[in-house]
């Protein structure tokens, strides 16, 4: 059996093939031990703690692209929780993950606003000096 999902963070998209197997994780061809910062590979190993025992059985191969690193770990870490809850059809591993982190079911769909014409950022706007 193959499940394959997708997650999104910001610009970062990561696609998730889940398959039977012995529990290896690799993202984009490198297994999630070797992943650096440690920061990234923390948070892209949190579905996998939470699902516990579920892991072992299940090889998944997760390529990212777009965004930055930050990013495309959250958007491989929706896309491992969506894949798992898929798997395992569990109503008691969706209600974890909810009571864990909204964010690891649901995508963060806010996006970087738009820089205006003729203002230096997004937001700001020209100063008027009247003198």
């Amino acid at each position: 059996m193959v499940i394959q999902t997708s997650g999104k963070r910001k610009r970062a998209v990561a696609r998730a093939t889940l398959s039977s197997g012995n529990g290896i994780v690799k993202i984009n061809k490198i297994l999630l031990d070797n992943i650096r910062p440690e920061i990234a590979r923390d948070k892209i190993k949190e579905p996998l703690l939470l699902a516990g025992d579920l892991v072992y059985g299940i090889d998944l191969d997760i390529s990212t692209a777009g965004g930055g690193m930050i990013g495309q770990a959250e958007a491989a870490r929706l896309a491992i929780a969506r894949s798992l809850l898929l798997y395992s059809k569990s109503a008691e591993l969706k209600q974890t993950f909810l009571e864990y982190d909204r964010s690891l079911l649901v995508a963060d769909v806010r996006r970087k606003e738009t820089r205006k014409p003729n203002d230096s950022k997004a937001r700001a706007k020209r100063q008027k000096s009247y003198r």
